[in-house]
């Protein structure tokens, strides 16, 4: 059993499955998070500890993560903090669960498979291949050790395994691929009527108990946001660049050993004349062939124009109309055997009969262009900026090590890093947690600024690189802090009364839709309920079908089909307010076979993941009821969590 599993671990469709239902690895990465020494514990898993402070930790790369997610939909107001901390400690007592299974079952990670994970990050690579420089210096600046990364690393990996067998497993019976593929294809008869909240709308202004009242119930939404002023280390690459004195020797020495990327290679016009040697032929059948092209050779040397006995005899369809040229070429483009002759001519002269795997040809060179190099001048600048660039990045890493150690070793002022490494401590003006401007607008940077630690704390943040890919590191720390306030009920009054009245129109357009569905669900005819508003009966429509609105087609595909000669009636709800009755008088099943072949495959594939992670939260379930699990409720930030 657990071999079988365990061999089901390797498939694709595992691994597809993983990345949708194994959430705890796509949000926690490989952070370890068991507790050391005495520090105060959140949960305790089969004897094994969950810190506290890892808990704090990991909600704030959730936060991080969610933001880069949503963007500009993020809403860290919206955010219940106490339920995120409880969302992410049961996440971390899944995973830690899972490492403890899976080593108790016998799973291992072998060291070349973790190898092959890490050279395979692309974070610890540089022009596509793995550089230990690179990883070296990647670990530093995250405080963490190769050892502890790796053993971050496996963790991870282990508690993988035993989820990627068990959803590997499953399957999806030919029965349940007609049944879906029926569901899929089926069509409903579907009326609709509209009911615009427009309609219901008032000029009528509220009373003031429900202006109040309304501003109590929702205060929330009147809160100017919790905002924060920064004061900020910038370390970037293309500024350093900027500052790099490169000598005339090192632009030389660049220039010369380079001489490649600024160089023109030999170019030569060529015409060819082809006779093809079919694929398989005996060594009579070759011979045959060449000793035509001797032939022909005869009667160029002899007198005939090359230009016009290849346009005779020539079989190169691409060359021969134009007389075998083949314009100018560079060395390495053409067959090997063909580039060689054709390099080592002299213009005018036919060449021997050469062999590539097309047949054998006849070359001519017609005219020679020397290789030529670009002279100093010309790429002086560009040589410069290259050269100060490269210097700039080995001094970024450089920099950057010792950026991390000073922010750390002085972690309540950044003015001593600026000090020592020629920066200037830079300042914002207010900031929420939806971002500043320029750099301070970058997720993760807010994210670094709101968090416990820095805003709290008033520690300076570990070193932020903003964007991928890009040489840019960020210290943060929080000079001023101003917390949420309540904005007076006098500056939102206006705000209130939009907001109750459209509440009001909404309201009555869905009363107005439900009173009209229970008639219809009464006996009533649609049309006569509809009265003076148009019924849309666009007939038998599909599940996707683009020309129904979405609101009505999700409420006319999940009605459950007509009982006893009576159809299925409901409502539906509009993001803008309005509302609709949706009539299903008539399903018709699809034909299972009707089904292309490659869309089976595919429903088929996407059933197994939904079987899959339907069989992990049993597992998860079985394995949590076994299981000595102790949970300490995770603090809100108000009480010090």
């Amino acid at each position: 059993m657990l071999q079988s599993i365990h061999d089901r671990a390797q498939g694709w469709i595992a691994w597809a499955i993983v990345i949708l239902i194994s959430i705890p690895f796509a949000l926690w990465g490989i952070q370890s998070y068991l507790g050391i020494g005495s520090e105060p514990v959140v949960a305790k898993v089969n004897g094994v500890e969950i810190a506290e402070r890892a808990l704090d930790r990991q909600v704030q790369v959730t936060r991080m993560r969610l933001r880069d997610q949503l963007g500009a939909a993020y809403d860290a107001a919206g955010i219940d903090e106490r339920q995120l901390r409880q969302q992410v400690l049961d996440e971390m007592v899944r995973q830690a669960l899972l490492v403890d299974v899976s080593d108790r079952m016998g799973f291992r990670v072998s060291n070349q498979e973790l190898r092959a994970r890490i050279a395979a990050e692309p974070a610890f690579q540089r022009n596509g291949h793995f550089d230990k420089e690179v990883y070296d210096r990647s670990l530093s600046m995250q405080g963490m050790s190769s050892q502890m990364f790796a053993d971050n690393l496996r963790r991870q990996i282990l508690g993988t395994q035993l989820v990627r067998g068990v959803v590997g497993s499953e399957l999806a019976t030919a029965a349940e691929l007609d049944a879906l593929a029926s569901l899929q294809g089926q069509k409903r008869e579907v009326s609709w009527v509209l009911y615009p909240a427009a309609d219901f709308a008032s000029d009528t202004p509220p009373d003031a108990s429900a202006i109040d009242a309304y501003y109590q119930e929702h205060s929330d939404r009147f809160e100017t946001p919790e905002q924060v002023k920064l004061d900020y280390l910038v370390l970037d690459v293309d500024t350093l660049a900027k500052t790099q004195k490169v000598s005339e020797q090192e632009l030389r020495q660049a220039y010369d050993s380079e001489q490649a990327r600024f160089g023109q290679p030999e170019r030569r016009a060529v015409r060819h004349i082809l006779l093809t040697v079919p694929a398989g032929a005996d060594a009579a059948k070759e011979a045959a062939v060449r000793e035509q092209i001797l032939e022909v050779r005869k009667r160029i040397t002899g007198g005939e124009s090359f230009e016009a006995v290849a346009k005779e005899v020539s079989q190169d369809p691409g060359s021969a109309a134009q007389g075998g040229s083949l314009g100018e070429i560079e060395p390495g483009i053409m067959d090997p055997a063909f580039d060689k002759a054709a390099f080592a001519l002299k213009p005018g002269v036919v060449s021997e009969p050469v062999r590539s795997r097309f047949g054998f040809h006849l070359i001519e060179v017609d005219s020679v262009t020397p290789a030529q190099v670009k002279p100093f001048a010309e790429v002086r600048d560009q040589l410069r900026t290259e050269v100060a660039r490269r210097k700039a990045e080995s001094l970024y890493y450089d920099l950057g090590e010792r950026l991390a150690n000073l922010v750390y070793e002085s972690p309540d002022s950044l003015q001593p890093a600026a000090e020592a490494l020629g920066l200037e401590v830079q300042h914002s003006d207010w900031i929420s947690r939806k971002g500043g401007e320029g750099i301070l607008a970058n997720p993760k940077i807010t994210a670094a600024a709101f968090s416990d630690d820095v805003l709290k704390a008033g520690n300076n943040s570990d070193i932020i690189e903003p964007e991928k890919d890009t040489l840019r590191a960020v210290v943060v720390r929080v000079a001023d802090h101003r917390e949420p306030s309540l904005r007076p009920l006098d500056q939102v009054r206006d705000e209130i009364i939009t907001a109750l009245r459209d509440d009001a129109a909404r309201k009555g357009a869905a009363d107005a839709a439900k009173a009209a569905a229970d008639k219809v669900a009464g006996g009533d005819a649609l049309s006569a309920v509809a009265g003076e508003r148009e019924a849309q009966s666009p007939g038998l429509v599909g599940r996707k079908d683009p020309g129904l609105p979405a609101p009505v087609r999700q409420v006319a595909f999940t009605l459950p089909p007509a009982a006893q000669g009576k159809p299925a009636v409901g409502t539906a709800g509009f993001d803008n307010g309005d509302s609709a009755v949706v009539l299903v008088s008539k399903v018709v099943d699809a034909d299972p076979k009707a089904m292309p072949a490659a869309q089976r495959e595919g429903e088929g594939k996407a059933l197994v993941r939904v079987l899959g992670r339907s069989d992990y939260e049993v597992m998860m379930e079985d394995m949590e009821a076994r299981a000595d699990i102790e949970r300490r409720a995770p603090k809100a930030p108000e009480e010090g969590g």
